[in-house]
This record gives C-alpha cells, sequence and structure tokens, in this order.
C-alpha cells in the first residue's frame, strides 16, 4: 500500500491570525529546501479571488502560497470557494466553477455534501508533491459550526491530517486564546494538534517565555517557536478587506482615491499603487467624503455590482465621482466599478441580486447585460493608448457594450475590452491584475505625471524569501517536518 503524503494543517484561534502568510513563508522555506510542496485550503470566504491555470477560481492566498511554492496555481488547491453578496448569502465555486449561491444557513446544511470534492482534491494534489500545506479557515472554536465541518478539524480527521496551532499576539488575549481553544476540542481533535506557534510579536520575545510554559500547562502542545512582526509581509496580497489599512500612504500629494465598496473584490489590484513612493493611496470608507484633491478616483471590484451601486449612492459617493469628473479628474472602473460607470445595468434574471435594470453612474456611454455565465480567464495584451503589455485576469458576470467601447482601454489578443469617454478622462476594463506589471503600471502613471521606479513583482519575490528567512529563524522546521511526516506513520482508520 503506498504510503501518504506528508501533510500539515495550520489552523488558528481566530480569523487573520496569519494562517495564510505563515503557510506561504513555510512554502518557500520548504522548496528552498528541494521538496515539492502544494498548498491547500479544504473551505475559504473571500472575495479576493485569483484565476487558477484550469480557468476556476481559488481564493487569491492559494494563488500567492502557490506562487511560494514555485508551483502554478490550481483549482485543487482550494476546491470549495465562498464569495459573500450580502450579510447572510454567498456565491459558493466548486473546484473552480459555480456550483451555487446559498444562504449561510442553507450552506451550513448542505456543507458535508462537498466533503467528497474536497479530499478529491486534497488526493489529486498529493499524488505529485513531497508535502501538503493545509491551512484552516477561522477557528476550530467555532463549534457552533462544527456539524458536517470541512474546512478544520473536519477535514483534519477525514484527511487524517495532522495540526499546529496558531496564535496571534498582536491582538492580546493569546494565551486564552489557546487554552480555551484546547476547552472547547473534543478529545479526538485535541490529540490531532502537535503543538503551537505565537505569530505577529513585537518586542522582547524572551518576555513571553512564561507565557509559552504556561501555553503548553494548560493544553499539553509544545511551543514550536514565536514569530516576530515582519513589516516585509505588508508586500503581499491581503486576502480580507479589514487589511485595507494597511496601505502604503506617503508624503505625495499625487492622491488616488478608492471608495471601498460594502462587497468589494479583488482589491489586491490597487496594492502596487499603494506601494508607489509617488502616490497616496486613500481607501474612503463608508461616512467619509472623497477627496476633493483627488487626482483619480477608482472604482475596484465588486461582488455584488448591483448592490454596491445602492451602497456607492447611500453613501453620496456617486455625487463625489460626478463633480470629481466635472473639476476634470480622472475616473478608472475595474470589472463592477466598470459596470457601474455606464449608463444601466440590466439583470433580467437576478444573477446578480433582484432581477431589473438600474441606472449606472452615467459617465461612460456603456450598458451592461448580467448573465450567468461567468468569465474566469487569464489574459495578456495591451493597453491601447500606450502600448505596454499587460497581463492579468477576467472574472465577471455580464457584457458591457456601447458607443465609448469603441475607444477600449485593452486590447486582449486582438479582442477589444473596456472602454473610455470622448475626453479620454473616464476608463474602464474587465482586467484585473493590471497594475502588477511594471510596464502598464509606469505607462498609467506617467500619464499623471508621477514617475514609477517601483519593481513590483521582484518585491513579491523578495518578500517571500524574507518570510522564509524569517520562518527558518524563528520556527523549528524540522520538528514541523517531523509532524508533517507523522501522517505516513498513522492510518486513516486510526484517526
Amino acid at each position: 500500500m503506498e504510503r501518504p503524503t506528508p501533510a500539515l494543517m495550520i489552523q488558528a484561534t481566530g480569523s487573520n491570525a496569519g494562517k495564510s502568510t505563515v503557510v506561504a513563508g513555510l512554502a518557500r522555506a520548504l522548496v528552498r529546501r528541494g521538496l515539492k510542496v502544494a498548498p491547500f485550503k479544504p473551505q475559504n470566504m473571500s472575495n479576493n479571488a485569483a484565476v487558477a491555470v484550469e480557468g476556476g477560481e481559488i481564493g487569491r492566498a492559494q494563488a500567492v502560497q502557490a506562487r511560494a511554492a514555485r508551483m502554478p496555481p490550481s483549482v485543487h488547491m482550494n476546491p470549495v470557494l465562498l464569495k459573500p453578496e450580502t450579510d447572510t448569502g454567498a456565491q459558493i465555486v466548486v473546484q473552480g466553477k459555480r456550483w451555487g449561491n446559498l444562504r449561510a444557513r442553507n450552506y451550513i446544511e448542505k456543507k458535508a455534501t462537498l466533503l467528497p470534492e474536497v479530499l478529491a482534491s486534497f488526493a489529486h494534489l498529493a499524488r505529485d508533491a513531497d508535502i501538503i500545506l493545509v491551512e484552516g479557515a477561522g477557528s476550530p472554536a467555532e463549534i457552533n459550526l462544527r456539524a458536517g465541518d470541512i474546512a478544520n478539524m473536519g477535514f483534519a480527521a477525514a484527511a487524517n491530517v495532522p495540526v499546529v496551532m496558531l496564535g496571534d499576539i498582536d491582538r492580546g488575549g493569546v494565551i486564552a486564546g489557546l487554552a480555551g481553544t484546547h476547552l472547547v476540542l473534543e478529545p479526538d481533535e485535541r490529540a490531532r494538534i502537535h503543538g503551537f506557534i505565537i505569530n505577529k510579536f513585537r518586542g522582547d520575545a524572551g518576555l513571553f517565555d512564561q507565557g509559552l510554559t504556561a501555553i503548553t500547562q494548560f493544553t499539553g502542545w509544545p511551543s514550536l517557536g514565536v514569530v516576530p512582526w515582519l513589516p516585509q509581509a505588508a508586500w503581499l496580497p491581503a486576502e480580507d478587506a479589514v487589511d485595507l489599512d494597511r496601505a502604503h500612504d506617503s508624503s505625495s500629494t499625487r492622491v488616488i482615491a478608492v471608495p471601498v465598496l460594502a462587497r468589494i473584490a479583488n482589491f489586491d489590484d490597487l496594492d502596487p499603487l499603494g506601494m508607489e513612493p509617488g502616490v497616496k493611496l486613500v481607501f474612503i470608507k463608508p461616512g467619509e467624503a472623497i477627496p476633493g484633491n483627488a487626482d483619480v478616483v477608482i472604482l475596484p471590484g465588486s461582488k455584488s455590482t448591483i448592490g454596491d451601486l445602492a451602497f456607492l449612492r447611500a453613501q453620496g459617493w456617486d455625487i463625489d465621482i460626478k463633480a470629481h469628473a466635472r473639476r476634470g479628474g480622472r475616473v478608472l472602473g475595474l470589472c463592477g466599478g466598470y459596470q457601474m460607470l455606464g449608463k444601466t445595468i440590466a439583470d433580467p434574471d437576478g444573477v446578480d441580486g433582484r432581477a431589473g435594470t438600474v441606472e449606472g453612474l452615467g459617465l461612460l456611454d456603456i450598458a451592461t447585460v448580467m448573465s450567468a455565465d461567468k468569465s474566469t480567464t487569464l489574459v495578456a495584451g495591451t493597453h491601447c493608448a500606450t502600448g505596454a503589455a499587460i497581463e492579468g485576469y477576467e472574472i465577471h458576470l455580464g457584457r458591457s457594450d456601447g458607443a465609448d467601447c469603441a475607444r477600449p482601454m485593452i486590447a486582449i489578443e486582438g479582442r477589444p475590452d473596456g472602454a473610455i469617454s470622448a475626453d479620454g478622462r473616464v476608463q474602464g476594463t474587465y482586467v484585473h491584475g493590471l497594475f502588477t506589471g511594471d510596464a502598464f503600471r509606469r505607462a498609467w502613471l506617467a500619464n499623471l505625471g508621477i514617475a514609477s521606479s517601483l519593481a513590483y513583482d521582484s518585491g513579491i519575490e523578495s518578500a517571500l524569501d524574507a518570510l522564509a528567512d524569517h520562518l527558518e529563524a524563528h520556527l523549528d522546521i524540522d520538528r514541523i517536518l517531523k509532524i508533517a511526516r507523522s501522517r505516513q506513520t498513522t492510518s486513516a482508520s486510526a484517526a
């Protein structure tokens, strides 16, 4: 009988504890040790998605982890992706393809039926990997979600994967968080945990020695290390909108303003602009006005275009954006933001919410019609205005047509995409990821009179290497590998 592939699952005491970053850093560290690493997250909830090589969607974090592992991103790395559309409902993506739309309660009832697909994707990766690094979701301490769990301990038990627990000391209460997690878990779940890691420590780690001892006394789990705060991690694309505040805020007077929509999606489009020294990237929160000194307003992607258009109007941002345009300011719409800039958005079948037609902002002479067919594809082409090469991806419902489409923003293998107003100051495109390309970003900023010297792609690579160095210095990587390989000596029946 073939021995199972070594695997390790990083779970945490709560959301935003750094699971994604730790898995990415471990992936790069182990790849540098000569191992073929596959990242995996059974279930993810995020509107920051990426397009995999097969053409389907996965969470942005898994695409970053794939890059860290020097592997192409695959739909099998994140077989279940939940994309929130309302506070109580989400689109369900299974192995890269749209599976359906469910309210939260309905999904809780049905999620166990997705375990076979999750295990099939895990097995697919295991056939060609030396080790699989698994990321949990939220926390296993959310015992109200235990029934039918496929994201944390339910998956770990089904696949017989050992677990390491991560605690975020930066938010406080890490001792109670780890001890409390131990308290509410079932005995077999506790036994699956082989150690803990303290993440995001600031200051002298030696001052926490008594804390490590206390955690081990409460839980029986050994410490595998304390990871200090790493500023370079800010280079890595964020997955959750709660991270938008970390954007680089330079002293530049050239302001790019981005309204934070309720269902903002693929906001990592903006990360490279936030890193530019000559740009002050400002995220406008609900209740705030778009600043009058903005050079550009960017309407970002949205998981619910019509719903977010209503949200935008409720904030009064439509008035601000139109005033900005009248003053000669520039406006750029990305995907859902592009659709909002048009005259109308029609949704005859209710695929984006309630069926009907709504008026757009009217800044582009285009009309959008939503449809159930979803475009998820990697693209390459050129920026029509400058000839700069572009690479990116499309994830969208709907099609936009109109007079301004005769002036496309992008040419994708001869196919026009996007639209530009007659005066050239309002533009839009369906393509995500444009600003990660240094050539396009420099050309686009040059049109604003901003010089760019940022090498974004190499910056990401440097950040991943720095993260790997950081974890090698502060974690017991050899012991972590031993835990992962312990899966080869335990049978699934004993799990």
